[in-house]
């Protein structure tokens, strides 16, 4: 189980590293899927993850409060509408356009709902 583990974390490391660089894919939450993952696989990997500047902070503040730093809920939020915008902008089928704000709308007010952390 542990080499499964430890794929699904690289798996979800890489994602996160994207979601670095692209707006419409989000890192939080696949660093923290990773963590989770490398806990069952590789505590050496786990605490590197941890200790990290990118995602050390926002891993721990979830971990132990559940919640969402301030610059973190208006970046999310920012970038779904400007993604949104963009897709209105480009003229994409309604119907998608639809489906990305039904979607935005929910991952938006999870964000939103979640404690504010220090």
């Amino acid at each position: 189980m542990r080499i499964i583990w430890l794929t699904f974390g690289l798996g979800s490391l890489m994602l996160a590293g994207l979601g670095v660089m692209l707006p419409l894919l989000p890192a939080t939450p696949f660093a923290i899927l990773a963590t989770f993952c490398f806990a069952r696989s590789s505590p050496t990997l786990n605490e590197r993850l941890l200790q990290s500047r990118m995602f050390g902070k926002a891993i721990r503040d979830w971990r132990t409060h559940r919640a969402i730093s301030r610059r973190a809920k208006v970046a999310s939020v920012l970038t779904m509408a400007l993604s949104l915008a963009v897709s209105l902008l480009l003229a994409v089928d309604p119907a998608i356009v639809g489906l990305q704000a039904l979607a935005m709308s929910g991952a938006g007010a999870f964000i939103l709902t979640r404690n504010t952390a220090a």
